[in-house]
């Protein structure tokens, strides 16, 4: 082909080069000024959650420290669909952001109806936060430990019922996780949140539920409730004389709640990765690391490829438990 022929080609090449490029570094600029006025931080579950407490902790030290109010706004519901969905729904600019836990990954994995792809329609921006679980029972339950909590299980199939925060929230694939790993079977018992899962322990409707430190703390030291293991890998500096459940009586077993922040898919890059330099900030400033950690979380950042391939991972690991244990959801 002559260089006559070829010269549009070239030049319309040579306008998509450079338009590429400003548009660049229109959104490097963009990036460079953000925020320049107030940013929506959505809490997709309700007050008083650990989402809750987690959310209001870094939006304060990112309102004090980059002077625009960062505004935590709870829209609970669909055990946290409603909030992802308005986040992937927004206006891509970066201005509404959503903390998620590791039970929108539960959801993902076993619920084909929900009106967005948590990968594909979400960035990952950065993960914040791990924490565990204790694992409840009521006073009278005869049960002291993890072991005899096994044992009575087995000897009693379905007679253990087990609350959590609605079904295929993480609360309740721990509790399936674990009769999956024991080969014991507890009757799931779903409510509207974790709080009143916890009020049916205190009362005797059920026998245990999965639940955070920072809920189940007031009723450990009133005798409400008793607390047999934890959900982490190894014990929390916490409550250091609390085993873990693997160690407790169920080896291998692990099942750690998580927080994140996603915003819109189509937010740029620049943006998603200011984000996450300011929330790497703000998460491990001393007095947010002093409050995460009192309530039993371990502050932890990540880039967003990294908080993306964890996203991933999860999902994967939650179908693989449907698939092996047999979980019907309903």
């Amino acid at each position: 082909m002559s260089n006559a022929k070829r010269g549009p080609a070239l030049c319309l090449a040579g306008v998509l080069v450079v338009g590429g490029a400003a548009g660049a570094a229109q959104a490097a600029d963009v990036a460079a000024d953000y925020p320049k006025r107030s940013v929506r931080f959505i809490i997709p579950f309700v007050p008083g959650a650990g989402t809750d407490v987690t959310t209001r902790t870094i939006a304060r030290k990112l309102t004090e420290t980059h002077g625009q109010q960062f505004i935590a706004d709870n829209r609970a519901g669909a055990a946290g669909a409603i909030g992802a969905e308005i986040t992937a729904r927004a206006n891509p600019d970066g201005y509404t952001l959503c903390l998620i836990s590791s039970g929108h990954t539960v959801l993902a994995a076993t619920n084909d109806k929900v009106p967005y792809d948590l990968v594909r329609d979400l960035h990952a921006v950065s993960q914040v936060s791990t924490l565990f679980y204790v694992l409840a029972v009521h006073p009278s339950f005869p049960a002291k430990t993890v072991k005899e909590l096994i044992a009575f299980a087995k000897a009693s199939p379905g007679r253990v019922n087990q609350g959590s925060s609605g079904t295929g929230a993480l609360q309740h694939f721990a509790g399936e996780m674990l009769a999956h790993q024991a080969g014991v079977r507890f009757t799931h018992v779903p409510y509207k949140g974790g709080a009143a899962s916890l009020a049916a322990v205190m009362s005797g409707e059920v026998e245990m539920s999965f639940t955070t430190l920072l809920s189940a703390r007031p009723h450990m030291a009133s005798g409400k409730i008793r607390v047999l293991g934890i959900t982490a890998g190894k014990r929390s500096p916490a409550i250091p004389d609390i085993p873990t459940i693997a160690e407790a009586g169920v080896p291998g077993f692990e099942a750690n709640q998580w927080y994140g922040v996603v915003t819109s898919s189509q937010v740029p890059m620049p943006i998603v990765n200011r984000l996450a330099g300011m929330l790497k900030a703000a998460v491990h400033a001393p007095d947010v690391v002093e409050r995460l950690t009192a309530d039993g979380s371990t502050p932890l950042t990540s880039t967003p490829p990294q908080f993306k391939a964890h996203i991933v991972s999860e999902i994967a690991k939650w179908r693989r438990l449907v698939k092996e244990a047999g979980l019907k959801m309903n």
